[in-house]
């Protein structure tokens, strides 16, 4: 026997039943709210060029992509992340087209994980993409988005809304490595404080050091804004604190101060967002099942210069989720059958042409396998069908 012809490769599994018909009912549910916005759907390659993601800014490892080659020998990955090629996208075959782009997604990412972490590296995901307007108003159009998918899962959720400039001023104003300062932004994204203390301990202390030692007390309600102003002075952050201000009370008033927080602690895996930056959570999942945020230069990388802003739904997490909302139904109360067509030998093609009838009419209909009636009924009785409609000879 082969030793792996039993298992699903590492970061991936298997999908069954309710989860499938769950995931589909999410993905139609999304699908409404972004067509609504008026959104026109795109679809790009699972397959890319290596070369689409080895960025300046490098926000893709190559240790952390699957990578093959093609017939010439080129090198290859499956698609890491989904904003970059549609960045790709709209710098060659959308580039004359009139701005604003208003476009949306639904295929999946895949990214190695490192061991024992207990992550895919499968992930399907939903999201949108603004692209050509770097005003307030396209910040807002995502974030109010982003409040309905949440909304739309029938749950509790929370809204954190960030600025990736706060932390970038902050690198820029620490007179340190590149090397240290990915470090920094490691420690930070997986919240290990303690090993930030450490790696801060090594360097000088300074106003930057402090402010970078607080930056996990930055996390709350209005609040937050006099604490980060306290501790990081300049023109600069001001108008940072003064944009994000604006932007959260906007997205208070129709969201609710109770679902939104302010988290300036907030770093992103990928690196390529310049402003506002956003992370959605539902009650009953540890991890953001939402992300996103603005990123002006991403796309000039390709030639094109014009800014975008997006988020993206991780349709794994969100049909975790509502599997658990659902735990309590029965697998024998999930959507059935309505009718059950027993045929007698001979008349299976009349069967097959009332089963056709039947479900013009909206019924579901299901074409019993067992060689009696008596079968058939038991079968119905056991799966919760309705009925059972015999077709026998006349």
């Amino acid at each position: 026997m082969n030793r792996f012809d039993l298992i699903t490769p590492e970061g991936t599994r298997d999908s069954l039943f309710e989860e499938c018909t769950l995931r589909r009912q999410l993905e139609g549910r999304l699908h409404g709210l972004f067509a609504a916005r008026g959104y026109s759907e795109i679809i790009t390659p699972t397959l890319e060029f290596y070369d689409v993601f080895n960025r300046e800014a490098q926000p893709f490892p190559q240790e952390r992509m699957y990578k093959l080659t093609d017939a010439k020998g080129r090198l290859l990955v499956l698609r890491p992340d989904n904003t970059v090629p549609i960045a790709r996208v709209c710098a060659t075959r959308l580039r004359d087209a009139a701005l604003p782009l208003r476009l949306y997604y639904n295929q999946s990412i895949h990214v190695i994980s490192p061991s024992l972490k207990g992550r895919d590296d499968e992930i399907s995901q939903s999201g949108i993409e603004l692209i050509g307007s770097d005003s307030r108003m396209a910040d807002l159009e995502v974030i109010a988005a982003a409040v309905d998918v949440l909304a739309s899962c029938g749950t509790e959720y929370t809204l954190e809304l960030g600025n990736a400039a706060f932390f970038t001023e902050l690198m820029a104003q620490l007179p340190t490595s590149a090397e240290v300062k990915e470090t920094i932004r490691d420690c930070i994204e997986a919240k290990n404080y303690p090993a930030l203390g450490d790696l801060l301990d090594t360097l000088e202390e300074s106003e930057t050091t402090k402010a970078l030692r607080m930056l996990p007390r930055l996390f709350g309600g209005e609040e937050v804004f006099a604490k980060a102003a306290a501790l990081c002075t300049g023109q600069r952050f001001a108008e940072i604190l003064a944009e994000l201000k604006s932007l959260w009370e906007s997205v208070t008033q129709f969201a609710g101060k109770e679902r939104v927080t302010v988290d300036l602690g907030m770093v992103h895996r990928t690196d390529y967002y310049t402003g506002m930056i956003l992370r959605g959570y539902l009650s009953g999942y540890g991890e953001e099942v939402l992300s996103g945020g603005r990123y002006d230069k991403l796309i000039a990388e390709f030639g094109y210069d014009v800014p975008a802003t997006g988020f993206a739904v991780n349709i794994d997490a969100v049909v975790k989720v509502l599997s658990k909302q659902r735990n309590s139904v029965p697998a024998a109360q999930q959507p059935v059958s309505n009718i059950l067509i027993w045929a007698e030998k001979g008349c299976e093609a009349d069967a097959i042409e009332a089963a056709k009838s039947l479900r013009a009419k909206g019924l579901v209909v299901e074409h019993s396998l067992s060689e009696t009636i008596e079968a058939a009924k038991e079968y119905a009785a056991a799966h919760g069908i309705d009925s059972v409609l015999p077709i026998e000879k006349k």
